[in-house]
């Protein structure tokens, strides 16, 4: 129970942090000294820079700070919502393009016998009490092939321990 209550802490920490930060203002060093330093950094759309805060397990976000060419915050954004999951498409949307839309998954895994990457996003959706999981299987060619959006199989709304 300590550890759930320091993890609560922590996320609200990072959220809290974020709100100090001003779009056009704040720089990349202001960002980090806020948010701490980022999980992943990739390229982002002219110029851009995208750093990733992903919350996972517990927190149910991913926060990305788009830094702009010049230094400077352009907005901090929650990646793991309903709209950016129906983004990722089978049979089109392409691995890098997950994680330049969601940001590193929680739990990458590969199977041995197919070669299929399974990415899991712990997050919450709107209006349903229980969390959710949303993985993405990537075919060994870099393309999606399936998407689940399912309740979180770690989740005990009852606080009842279900494993001996």
């Amino acid at each position: 129970m300590k550890h759930i209550v320091i993890l609560v802490l922590v996320t609200l920490a990072a959220g809290c942090a974020s709100r100090n930060l001003v779009p056009g203002q704040s720089t990349a060093a202001e960002v980090e000294a806020a948010m701490g330093r980022a999980a992943e950094k990739r390229p982002g759309a002219g110029g851009e820079t995208v750093y990733y805060y992903p919350q996972l397990p517990w927190g149910y976000a991913s926060y990305a700070a788009r830094i702009g060419a010049d230094g400077r915050l352009i907005a901090v954004e929650q990646r793991l919502t309903l709209d950016n999951i129906n983004r990722v498409k089978t049979g089109a949307t392409r691995l890098d393009q997950v994680r330049d839309l969601l940001g590193p998954p929680y739990e990458p895994m590969k199977q041995a016998r197919t070669g299929m990457e399974i990415w899991t996003y712990p997050m919450r959706v709107p209006g349903h009490p229980t969390p959710k999981w949303f993985l993405v299987h990537i075919a060994p060619d870099g393309v999606v092939r399936e998407t689940y959006l399912i309740d979180d199989p770690n989740y005990n709304r009852h606080g009842v321990r279900t494993n001996p």
